[in-house]
């Protein structure tokens, strides 16, 4: 019988039937069109062949000793390692019920015998079609999953990059209070929200004083150990989380206070004074003190939708100036 023309293929093709000149036959033709094949005669070591070789397909007679076609795929069909192999059934017999029975315990063909050559490689390359489509598939599933969970990684470290950003561009790098750009676009927010809601909004101005003398004293280093102390108490002497600390430029700090009125910013004005000469940072040569001490400037308007909130930033800085101008070491307010 003439074998139709062989065509390279790489795919491994176990054959299992105890008949052997069916089987060498099997064999014989799927090994001239170019598979590779592997034939059993044997099916209590089926099985355990098509665990150990993997193949991509499985050619199974019904009629065998020991253990049938139908419980040697039920067996294929139970393990992890072969569930997935298609089997195609190969056998003499033609009734209904085993064909059923082939395709209940797992068959994905039947072929009846007396088998015809061309049918049978038609049969196994259209399996075998089926079965690389779907492994392609499963492999597009699997890159798309990776690539689904490397997006989401390079997501979430971008994501971490501009919270990053975001805080180097609004936070003072030595004392990590916003900064003025923050403090600037906050200070107008919350004038414009407060302006439609009708509401006070506060501003403390803060100057630590004769800080120009303690950097001379006592060394740039320790202006900076200084600067920091003093922003973090100032940053602890508040606790509402609309409030903003704000390094203003040099020994200066600005507070924000949404919602607050002239009375309550200058209790928490003298909070800070307090709290700061309870900390006892010493300054030797202070004009007013042995220990670090801070002027503030404490102002408080119900803001217009006509003005704008340099209104409060001059009324703070002016009253920071009279604090000073009397004495400093003190809190003086405006509003």
């Amino acid at each position: 019988m003439q074998l139709p023309e062989a065509l390279p293929k790489k795919e491994y093709v176990l054959v299992i039937d105890d008949t052997q000149p069916n089987l060498h036959l099997l064999v014989t033709m799927l090994t001239r069109r170019g598979y590779q094949v592997i034939g059993v005669s044997d099916s209590l070591k089926a099985v355990s062949t098509a665990q150990t070789e993997m193949p991509d397909l499985v050619v199974l007679d019904i009629n065998m000793p020991n253990m049938n076609g139908f419980q040697v795929c039920e067996q294929l069909k139970s393990s992890d390692l072969t569930r997935d192999i298609p089997v195609i059934f190969i056998s003499a017999r033609d009734e209904v019920l085993d064909k059923v029975q082939a395709f209940a315990v797992g068959g994905v063909d039947y072929i009846t015998k007396p088998f015809q050559i061309a049918e049978v490689l038609a049969r196994v390359e259209n399996q075998l079609t089926l079965r690389r489509l779907q492994r392609q598939l499963q492999e597009q599933n699997e890159r798309l999953k990776q690539e689904i969970n490397s997006r989401i990684i390079a997501e979430t470290l971008l994501q971490e990059a501009n919270e990053k950003l975001g805080r180097l561009v609004n936070l003072d790098g030595l004392t990590q209070l916003a900064n003025r750009r923050c403090f600037d676009e906050y200070l107008d927010q919350e004038w414009q929200r407060l302006a439609r809601e009708r509401l006070p909004l506060s501003l403390l101005m803060c100057d630590i004083d004769f800080f120009k003398n303690y950097n001379d004293t006592y060394g740039h280093v320790a202006g900076d150990d200084c600067l920091r102390k003093v922003s973090l108490l100032i940053k602890q002497s508040v606790h509402r989380p609309a409030d903003l600390v704000a390094r203003y430029g040099g020994e200066e700090f600005v507070i924000v206070l949404p919602n607050t009125d002239i009375e309550g910013s200058i209790a928490i004005a003298e909070i800070i004074r307090q709290s700061l000469q309870e900390l006892a940072i010493p300054h030797e040569d202070s004009a007013v003190s042995q220990f670090v001490t801070l002027s503030i400037g404490v102002t408080s308007f119900v803001p217009m939708t006509d003005s704008l909130p340099s209104v409060l930033l001059t009324a703070a800085d002016y009253a920071l100036y009279r604090a000073k101008e009397l004495g400093r070491n003190q809190t003086y307010q405006i509003g």
